[in-house]
């Protein structure tokens, strides 16, 4: 089943932002979490512009409780932007649920010289007072050097009395949260080389790593999330991203082979498979809109992924992959 098969719920008006703690039942898959060695705390879905979620359905969100948001003011802005006034609406100056509210950026232009100008497009923009983590985005296996140029900022940008925030006061005038909060609170870098990723686990230079996880690309499994302690207050937040997606085709489309009868996980039994993985703090989604936001929640309330089905999700993904058939597994694997 897709999210798209899911019929529409009744809903409350979303034109107003009236944010509400969501009673969500005790389970071992707690749905508000410390965002790592940040003293932030967010929802473990996280809600991303690339699937062009209107603004309307961005504050469902936030009302249904999810409050951790990824926005990207450069590469694919046009399709982040049909959520920005959500944005806006929660995060400017102003606004009486900004502390509720986790605000992740990213920007693609990997240059220190160009840092300064990234920021001020976002403070533009969104009209806010500060960003909660900003991240460096898409570091590839090339990118190992530009990245440590980047990071060399981080004390420069975070926190409050920083270089930037004293420069984004003179520009956009001071306020109160940006005197205390600074203009960037927390440092994040979201990698495509896992080998890098690695290597970054417990950088000072950063506070959030940002891998890609699925069934189908697990690698990050032994690599990044397995390398950490959930009981270290040391540790950086790990956020993931592409749980549904591989270069085999969408996850929820069933593998070639896969007999009826057995489990056709659901997208939000993906999102289920990636917050199940030691020390993941958010799953990133790109959902399109309420329904797909309500399953997913749903999904959560569930708890976590049992052994044995994180295991058929493996051979799912090796499936999907076609590193395996059907036949090489064994039948009582398949549930």
């Amino acid at each position: 089943m897709k999210l798209t098969d899911l019929a529409s719920p009744q809903v409350a008006s979303a034109s107003k932002v009236s944010h509400v703690t969501n009673k969500f039942p005790e389970s071992d898959l707690a749905f508000y979490r410390k965002l790592g060695r940040t003293d932030l705390t967010v929802s473990c879905l996280g809600l991303g512009g690339g699937g062009s979620i209107s603004s309307e359905d961005t504050l469902y969100a936030f009302e249904r409780g999810i409050n951790y948001f990824f926005y990207s003011s450069d590469l694919h802005h046009y399709i982040y932007s049909s959520m920005s006034g959500a944005l806006r609406q929660m995060c400017s100056r102003g606004s009486s649920v900004r502390e509720k509210v986790v605000l992740a950026t990213v920007t693609y232009i990997k240059s220190p010289e160009m840092a300064l100008a990234a920021l001020l497009d976002q403070f533009v923009e969104l009209n806010i007072d500060y960003i909660d983590v900003l991240f460096w985005g898409w570091i590839g296996s090339n990118d190992g050097s530009t990245l440590q140029n980047c990071l060399q900022l981080s004390p420069d940008l975070r926190g409050n009395n920083s270089v930037y925030q004293r420069t984004i006061e003179r520009m956009f005038g001071a306020s109160e949260r940006l005197k205390k909060m600074g203009a960037v609170r927390y440092i994040g870098a979201s990698f495509h080389d896992i080998n890098l990723a690695q290597q970054y686990l417990y950088s000072d230079l950063l506070d959030v790593v940002m891998v890609r996880h699925n069934v189908a690309h697990r690698s990050a499994q032994n690599q990044v999330f397995n390398q950490l302690d959930v009981q270290d207050p040391s540790r950086p937040g790990i956020v993931t991203f592409k749980s549904t997606g591989s270069h085999s085709g969408p996850l929820w489309d069933v593998p070639v082979g896969l007999p009826e009868k057995c489990w056709q996980p659901t997208v939000p039994d993906l999102y289920r498979y990636s917050l199940t993985q030691n020390c993941v703090d958010v799953c990133l989604t790109g959902l399109t809109r309420r329904e797909e936001i309500d399953a997913a929640i749903a999904g959560v309330q569930q708890g976590k992924l049992t052994t044995a089905e994180v295991e058929y999700m493996n051979l799912y993904g090796d499936l999907h992959r076609k590193q395996l058939t059907i036949p090489e597994i064994p039948p009582e694997k398949l549930i």
